[in-house]
């Protein structure tokens, strides 16, 4: 369906939101156009999946110890295959390499930092389950340099970014993204090979009921967590119903139907992961700077998201993203505070 009164391709409306900025010089455009060529590169090969042996563990782990699957080291491989040579980066870092990759001397170097996580949600490759990309694009610290980027080019606040999306891939693979001027959203037609907008300045509702979080680890939760589990499925005076647990455990499938429909995702800390299991600089920064350019929250429990400032490029953070009123609510239960006492208050 679209949700739009126009039709345009992602490439006409790129450059158009670059139009916005005076002082553009076209760069961004074009890296623009050579991500969305690895997207449909990586959409082409998860829908041949099961017919190209892509499917399937390597022999190798990566730097969290996880197996590495076939086809997240062809995403891995096919971002940086694209995004290397065009001239627009000065240094990418993905979640599936230990160290950042600095741009070949051969080839010009540029003002812009690519993070990104070429394939989240590997684990449901095999089932034919959504799985996605997310990525998000700073400036590099000092735009006039030409030594090496370093770590600390890497790891700046989500607040710093410029740009950010994800894409996923599922019954169609769509493309959503923001430069700070709203959340757009895209749908990829393959018999043209065009992404088409689909739904202009998305909003997501203030407040929803659909909640999403691995339940089957509760137990490794602190006591206001399953306390708040418990509230989201129990019916009381103060809730118009109960929440819905919906769950696909592809990070970016889950935000982006929450970012449809409202309600909240959650990556807690657990008792064997206080610092949760999620990145901050590849997933939980350019998911958060989506949902907040959407209208929503996302928080570690307490902290803004896009705030906090990244130990190491790996560094992982709690993550509770979504309706505004369903994030300030998870914040209050872990604070110790009845929810709604702290929504009065606001309101004073």
């Amino acid at each position: 369906m679209f949700k739009t009164s126009r039709i345009v391709t992602l490439d006409a409306h790129i450059s158009e939101q670059e139009l916005k900025h005076p002082k553009s010089t076209g760069k961004f455009t074009s890296l623009m156009h050579d991500l969305t060529l690895a997207i449909r590169m990586i959409s082409r090969e998860v829908r041949r999946a099961g017919l190209n042996d892509i499917l399937g563990l390597t022999e190798d782990t990566n730097i969290h110890g996880e197996r590495v699957k076939k086809l997240d080291v062809f995403a891995n491989e096919m971002i940086i295959r694209t995004m290397d040579h065009g001239g627009h980066l000065a240094v990418i870092a993905s979640e599936e390499e230990d160290q950042i990759f600095h741009i070949p001397d051969k080839f010009e170097k540029g003002k812009y930092v690519l993070v990104f996580d070429p394939l989240d949600g590997s684990g449901n490759i095999d089932v034919n389950v959504t799985i996605g990309t997310i990525w998000g694009l700073y400036r590099r610290l000092d735009p006039d340099s030409t030594a090496d980027c370093t770590d600390a080019d890497v790891t700046q606040c989500g607040k710093e970014l410029v740009a950010a999306g994800y894409a996923v891939y599922g019954s169609s693979t769509q493309f959503v993204y923001s430069t700070g001027n709203g959340v757009n959203m895209f749908t990829y037609d393959p018999t043209i090979g065009e992404f088409i907008l689909t739904m202009e300045n998305v909003e997501i509702p203030e407040r929803g009921y659909y909640y999403s979080i691995n339940e089957g680890n509760s137990y490794k939760l602190e006591k206001r967590m399953q306390e708040y589990l418990q509230y989201l499925k129990t019916p009381n005076n103060y809730k118009q119903k109960t929440h819905t647990h919906r769950y696909i455990a592809t990070g970016v499938a889950d935000v982006h139907r929450t970012l449809l429909y409202g309600g909240i995702f959650m990556y807690p800390a657990y008792r064997d992961k206080p610092q949760g299991k999620l990145r901050l600089v590849y997933e939980c920064n350019p998911l958060a700077y989506i949902v907040e350019q959407a209208g929503g929250m996302a928080s570690d429990g307490s902290n803004r998201i896009l705030d906090l400032k990244p130990e190491g490029i790996h560094s992982r953070v709690p993550l509770f993203l979504g309706s505004k009123h369903d994030v300030l609510e998870a914040e209050a239960f872990i604070a110790g505070k009845h929810p709604y006492q702290l929504e009065d208050n606001s309101k004073e």
